[in-house]
């Protein structure tokens, strides 16, 4: 199984995925896009948003996910007080690292983490019905309006896989943004 080495911009907070992703996404939903432009102004944080305000990231099965250094730096971030999804930040230099869901048994890794040019390609676009003009989105790959089955179905099997747990991923407090 192929390991990747991903750490923070500052590089103080690392760590490895093994294997393939489930699935590597840019989400147009609003939650997504709201919450990528609040993070991006934190200081000295990367941009998130693509030119068409997509937040690409790679869906990752928990058990794949293993924090080398700097977890103590993980703080997350929610919307809104009672949000089923935070973002988790790594605070050492305010990057961005993931996205995860409540119950979730996958978490999905913002793209920056990786190396230019070594993130793998985006298999779909999600929620195109959330952005005010859908049209500006590029066709090289479906553009769908919300999540197709087929998503939820790769989800699924990756918590078969992973015989229905759903390993913990502790932080160390909140951030407002």
């Amino acid at each position: 199984m192929t390991q990747t080495k991903l750490q923070c911009d500052c590089g103080t907070t690392q760590l490895d995925v093994f294997g393939r992703p489930i699935m590597v996404t840019e989400c147009l939903c609003n939650s997504c896009r709201a919450a990528a432009s609040r993070l991006e102004k934190l200081d000295g944080a990367r941009k998130i948003l693509t030119d068409y305000q997509a937040t690409r990231c790679a869906e990752y099965r928990k058990d794949r996910v293993q924090f080398v250094s700097g977890q103590k730096y993980l703080k997350e971030f929610r919307l809104t007080p009672d949000a089923g999804t935070r973002r988790v930040v790594a605070t050492c230099c305010n990057t961005p690292l993931f996205i995860e869901m409540r119950g979730g048994h996958w978490v999905s890794l913002y793209s920056q983490l990786w190396p230019k040019d070594q993130m793998p390609p985006v298999d779909v676009r999600t929620m195109a019905s959330d952005l005010p003009d859908p049209s500006i989105l590029p066709n090289d790959v479906p553009n769908l309006k919300r999540h197709a089955t087929f998503f939820y179905f790769k989800l699924f099997g990756a918590w078969v896989a992973m015989r229905f747990r759903n390993p913990k991923i502790e932080v160390n407090g909140e951030i407002d943004a």
